[in-house]
């Protein structure tokens, strides 16, 4: 950290310091990574459905069903696809790979400006680091995008209370509303509002009529872009395409169950997830905050219960106002998600550049005042990762065997499945993996060092850097390896290969509320696939999971013979089991 060039860059140049980190954490492994969820090839495929029909207002997607969730996400895929003319996993994930960039330098900026400098560096180095935000910033999906909009669009609505004082309306914060609108719906305007709203409440400077108005006049200058594309989809997609828009944004917040579609709205959770989901989302520094509270001394309250409430109202409102904004951001955002049955740890997004400002306050306050709480915690993350560099060598020599091992726990096929393949991960290393894990070796001696010395604040940054590698191991050595084991591709590319598969002849099922989608399929496939149900053809090919297979077969068996011609040797990991090829035939 003394090296004469880290020290311009922080000093000089620390938001370029910070993107450089940002490539540097996530872009070599969204190159390399195949897909292995559901959600990712299901968006994928929507910017190749568009590239290959023209049709960028709600294109066909997946079985004969059309894209109706808002298309910015997909907008984007396809125009960073257009070059190559094909959509990659590259490709589809680089608009969350932008985001989460533009999310971790705004967020530098705009604390950087108002409070101490060393605490916004910090809470963004925990953002960059913390497993939600890392995650969210490397897939295929909606989330990061959407989250971006909307904590830039409360940057500038922040700015336009603190500088122009509610006049005016400054063109920016429309745009980041309707782009937010535009990903996902209108949650993107309607939760910013919610939150700016209560902030000038709490203020208490301006009169409910003047909130009322700033409020409102920003909401409807925001709808103008998004109604053009509703308006365009609805006269496509009609009256289905209603039904869908209100499953989606009103179904699932206020958990309807009697609805016209085909599928559950799932994720349905209680209150406390959001709490359990924080807690692991910003991990490993929520463990920093769990370690500190050993030790401390509880005492009971020398002033009645309402007087004390009073006392931290005051010094709540007396605070500055960009720590009053955070309270009330992170606050309004988990409140609102609390609503709803259906709950996703993505949500909670949003909030995370506000807490990660109070845990930096809270790092540095313990580097100073509690210096062994960061010690120790330095000292165990320390250990930890010391211990699976060990285990990693004893695999790579053949010291230890983890398949004998983990047989003697468990007979479960799928996990001894994975502990086959991370055994040959370690056994026969490619550069890559040898490459980090010597830089995971150099941060844990750094850190070791750092513990003879008496500045805790290197200490802090020294476990930051290590944070930062072992999320480089989960990337590029265990996700990488997992990713490439368990997808669909292989299987795809061989059937292609064999059989005379093309955009007319292969089928599958597209009801969720029976049966899985094969979304990673479709995508490696080229997003060919047809619903039985809707086309009913005379023949062709099916696709379907071992497990549904029988059910499939019992259901359409009176209209067609099913021939089985091959079959995936492993689990595929979007749907958790094996997918089976079928020659149809109707009867």
């Amino acid at each position: 950290m003394r090296t004469p060039n880290l020290q311009y860059l922080y000093l000089q140049k620390p938001v370029t310091l910070v993107v450089v980190l940002c490539i540097i954490s996530i872009i070599p492994w969204i190159i390399l990574g195949d897909f292995s969820t559901k959600g990712e090839p299901r968006e994928a495929a929507v910017a190749i459905s568009m590239l290959e029909s023209g049709n960028w207002v709600l294109p066909y997607v997946y079985a004969n069903e059309f894209a109706y969730k808002p298309p910015l996400a997909h907008w984007l895929m396809a125009v960073f696809s257009y070059p190559q003319g094909y959509v990659s996993e590259f490709t589809s994930r680089l608009p969350s790979a932008i985001a989460f960039i533009t999310l971790i330098a705004s967020t530098l900026m705009f604390f950087g400006k108002r409070l101490r400098f060393q605490q916004a560096f910090i809470s963004v180095l925990f953002l960059l680091t913390c497993l939600e935000i890392h995650r969210a910033g490397m897939t295929t999906r909606v989330d990061m995008l959407l989250s971006t909009f909307i904590v830039l669009a409360l940057y500038r609505l922040y700015k336009w209370e603190e500088y122009m004082h509610l006049k005016g309306l400054p063109v920016f914060i429309p745009f980041f509303l309707s782009c937010a609108i535009l990903t996902k719906g209108p949650v993107g305007a309607i939760l910013p509002l919610f939150i700016f709203g209560v902030y000038l409440l709490v203020l208490n400077k301006y009169s409910l009529l003047t909130v009322f108005k700033s409020l409102l006049y920003i909401g409807v200058a925001s709808l103008f872009l998004p109604m053009i594309w509703y308006i365009a989809a609805w006269k496509q997609g009609g009256d289905e395409f209603l039904n869908l828009v209100l499953a989606e944004n009103f179904g699932r917040f206020f958990s309807i169950s009697n609805l016209d579609i085909n599928y559950n709205l799932g994720h349905e959770n209680g209150v406390w997830y959001n709490f359990q989901t924080l807690l692991t989302g910003f991990i490993p520094w929520t463990l920093l905050f769990v370690f500190s509270l050993f030790g401390i001394k509880m005492t009971k309250p020398d002033k009645p219960f309402k007087e004390t409430v009073k006392n931290i109202w005051t010094r709540f409102r007396s605070s500055d106002k960009v720590v009053i904004f955070s309270v009330v951001a992170l606050v309004c955002v988990v409140f609102f998600y609390s609503i709803p049955s259906s709950k996703r740890s993505v949500y909670l997004i949003p909030a995370y550049p506000f807490i990660a400002l109070f845990l930096a306050q809270y790092a540095l306050y313990l580097t100073e005042y509690r210096r062994l709480v960061t010690r120790f915690f330095a000292g165990f993350l320390a250990s930890l990762v010391s211990l699976i560099l060990v285990m990693f060598v004893l695999i790579m020599v053949g010291a230890i065997n983890p398949v004998s091992i983990t047989e003697g726990f468990t007979s479960r096929e799928s996990t001894l499945d994975m502990v086959r393949l991370f055994t040959q991960v370690f056994a026969s290393p490619s550069w890559i993996t040898i490459t980090i894990l010597l830089l995971t070796l150099l941060s844990v001696i750094i850190v070791w060092y750092q513990m003879f010395k008496k500045i805790n604040i290197k200490i802090l940054y020294s476990t930051i850097a290590l944070a930062f590698a072992v999320n480089m191991i989960v990337d590029g050595v265990v996700m990488y390896n997992q990713r490439a084991a368990t997808s669909s591709r292989p299987f795809a590319e061989q059937i292609m290969k064999d059989y005379p598969l093309n955009k007319e002849n292969v089928f599958v099922t597209n009801n969720l509320l029976e049966f899985p989608n094969l979304y990673g399929m479709n995508f490696y496939m080229g997003n060919m696939f047809h619903d039985i149900a809707y086309e009913q053809p005379q023949e062709g090919y099916f696709l379907v999971t071992t497990k549904s297979a029988d059910k499939v077969i019992k259901k359409y068996g009176d209209q067609y013979e099913f021939t089985h011609l091959t079959s995936t040797p492993n689990r595929i990991a979007d749907v958790r089991d094996k997918i089976a090829l079928y020659s149809i035939r109707r009867k």
